[in-house]
C-alpha cells in the first residue's frame, strides 16, 4: 500500500555550528538547513511519504538554502510561501554529548507572519495527516493562524502536534497556557522529556501521558534518548529501547522519530482519521521503526534524515 500524503506546517530555520576558533580568534559558522517542521517533512520524503511542506521561505540567501534542500530530498513545496521577511537563524553549540544549545534570531523573521488567507487555499482533506508544532505553533502573530488551520483540519484528517519546547524564544508560561488545547486538536502528540521537565516539571512521563489523554490526545509518545520511547494509547503503555549508534549530534533526532513514526503507520493505512483502527502492536512497531530513524539522524552532522535505502541497510545490521 502506498503511504498517503502527509502535510507538515511550520518553520524552516538556518541552523549555523559554531566550529574552533582560528588563529585570528575568529568564529566560524557551518550553516545548515533546520527548523523542526522542516526536518520533519524531510524525513518523511526520504523514508517514501509524499511530504507536503507549508513554509513561508524568504528569497534571503538562507531562504534559497532551504528551497533546494527541501526540494532535493523531494518535499512539495507547491503551498509554500514567498516570503519577504529574512529567514530565521540559530546559532547551536554542542557538548560533548552532542547536544545543542541555541540562540535564536527570531524578531520579525518571515516563519511566524502566517495570515488565515495564505492558509486558506490548503485542502487538509488532501493528506493523511497535518503535522506542525516547535515555534510556528506558539510565536505570534502566526501562532494563532496556525492554530485555527488545525481547528478547521482536525475532522478531516489525523492531527499530530509536537510542541518542541523552546524556552529562550518563547516563555514556558507560554506553552502551558496553549498546550491543553493542543491536545484537545492532537491525535499524536510527541515530544521529548526535555520537553516535559519545561512543561510539567517533576512529573513521571506516565503522569504526563495520563494528564495529556484526559486533555484529548489519543496517542502521547515521550522520547527519552538513548533509552527509547514511551508511548501511551488511550493509557495503555509501552517503552521500546533505543538503538545503539555512534554519535555525532542529536540535532533532529526528535524530528527524524516523529517522520518515522507518522511515516509506518501511513504506510500501513492507519492515519487519516481518529486512529480508531490503531492497537498497542501498531504503535509498538512503529516507535521500533522510529528509533532507527532517529538513530541513524544522530550519527551524522545537523539535522540529516536517512533516507529509505541507508535505513534499509541500518535495519538490517541492526535486526529490525
Amino acid at each position: 500500500m502506498s503511504p498517503r500524503q502527509i502535510t507538515v506546517l511550520g518553520e524552516c530555520v538556518a541552523d549555523a555550528f559554531t566550529e574552533p576558533a582560528g588563529p585570528s580568534n575568529e568564529l566560524a559558522l557551518r550553516v545548515l538547513p533546520g527548523g523542526g517542521p522542516a526536518n520533519t517533512a524531510v524525513a518523511l520524503a526520504r523514508l517514501g511519504t509524499p511530504a507536503r511542506f507549508l513554509a513561508r521561505l524568504s528569497g534571503d540567501v538562507f531562504g534559497r538554502l532551504f528551497r533546494a534542500h527541501l526540494e532535493a530530498s523531494g518535499v512539495d513545496l507547491s503551498y509554500a510561501v514567498t516570503a519577504a521577511e529574512p529567514s530565521t537563524l540559530a546559532v547551536a553549540e554542542l557538548d560533548t554529548t552532542g547536544q545543542a544549545t541555541f540562540w535564536f534570531h527570531a524578531q520579525n523573521t518571515a516563519d511566524w507572519q502566517w495570515t488565515p488567507e495564505e492558509l486558506a487555499r490548503v485542502n487538509p482533506s488532501e493528506s493523511a495527516c497535518v503535522h506542525t508544532g516547535s515555534l510556528a505553533l506558539v510565536h505570534e502573530p502566526g501562532g494563532t493562524v496556525v492554530e485555527e488551520f488545525l481547528a478547521a483540519a482536525a475532522p478531516q484528517t489525523t492531527i499530530s502536534i509536537d510542541p518542541n519546547v523552546r524556552p529562550l524564544l518563547v516563555r514556558p508560561d507560554v506553552y502551558r497556557a496553549r498546550l491543553r488545547h493542543w491536545c484537545g486538536l492532537a491525535d499524536v502528540l510527541r515530544l521529548s522529556e526535555d520537553d516535559l521537565e519545561v512543561l510539567l516539571p517533576g512529573t513521571s512521563p506516565e503522569q504526563a501521558c495520563d494528564t495529556w489523554h484526559a486533555a484529548g490526545a489519543r496517542l502521547v509518545v515521550i522520547t527519552l534518548g538513548a533509552d527509547g520511547a514511551l508511548a501511551s494509547l488511550d493509557g495503555e503503555r509501552l517503552r521500546v529501547p533505543g538503538v545503539t549508534t555512534r554519535v555525532v549530534d542529536t540535532v533532529g533526532a526528535g524530528d527524524s522519530f516523529t517522520a518515522g513514526l507518522l511515516h509506518h503507520l501511513g504506510d500501513r493505512g492507519l492515519l487519516g482519521g481518529r486512529l480508531t483502527g490503531v492497537g498497542l502492536d501498531e504503535v509498538a512497531e512503529a516507535c521500533r521503526f522510529a528509533t532507527h530513524v532517529a538513530a541513524l539522524t544522530c550519527s551524522v552532522a545537523g539535522p540529516n534524515p536517512p533516507w529509505q535505502s541507508e535505513l534499509a541497510r541500518f535495519a538490517a545490521v541492526n535486526g529490525a
